[in-house]
């Protein structure tokens, strides 16, 4: 057993011991609060069903904050299909897509942002053809849900005619485009004016970079 007590080994043990303790400290208190995220986010997915959808301004007159993420909401107004963009390097159902974010005018004159969807795409960097959102009045029914935000803070860029950017963040995309969006947006329903392949309603932590799959129907 002499041998563990040369150099070589105790620098490996000390490397072993200091990695453990790394994990232990730092690690796991990390994986703890994402998986506590995301207890929070699924409590409140499954008390929305049991409420009914309000109007938007009554429920977040100011944007939405996180306490009332993932409630449904009504709202009615146009949508301003100038203000488009598309959140690229998306995922729904192991495919690549990209996700579809229209500003929309409200009747009452606030303008929010509202998240149509996905649209499948050939690969990640291709944006597919996409449906244009209906012309002139609607009312329609979605979750509220707070703003992402892209880790790397890289900027909106234009190609191929679409604004593209790589997180839902209604702060991002009013700076591209000068609208004066409120914090956070509206992720359609299914069924609903304008709505593409409607979003997942589960939590989007721990899973990697807002990977999406279909949703699975459900009542409300």
């Amino acid at each position: 057993m002499r041998f563990l007590l040369r150099p070589g080994w105790i620098a490996l043990v000390v490397a072993v011991v200091g990695f453990a303790v790394a994990c232990y400290a730092l690690l796991a208190p990390w994986q703890f609060g994402r998986e506590a995220q995301r207890d929070a986010e699924q409590q409140a997915i499954d008390a929305s069903y049991a409420l009914a959808p309000v109007p938007l301004a009554d429920l977040a007159p100011d944007g939405v904050t996180p306490d009332v993420a993932w409630r449904q909401v009504t709202v009615s107004g146009t949508y301003l299909p100038d203000g488009e963009a598309v959140v690229r390097l998306r995922v729904v159902d192991g495919q690549p897509a990209v996700e579809v974010l229209t500003p929309f005018r409200t009747d009452g004159g606030r303008t929010v942002l509202v998240d149509r969807g996905s649209v499948q795409a050939e690969s990640g960097s291709a944006v597919p053809a996409i449906p244009p959102a209906p012309a002139g009045p609607v009312t329609l029914t979605g979750r509220l849900r707070t703003d992402e935000a892209d880790p790397r803070n890289r900027p909106v860029f234009e190609d191929g005619g679409h604004r593209q950017l790589y997180a839902a963040d209604s702060r991002v995309l009013a700076a591209a485009t000068g609208l004066p969006l409120q914090p956070g947006f509206v992720q359609l329903s299914a069924g609903q004016p304008g709505v593409l392949t409607p979003l997942a309603v589960a939590p989007t932590t721990p899973a990697a970079p807002r990977s999406r799959t279909s949703p699975t129907p459900s009542s409300g």
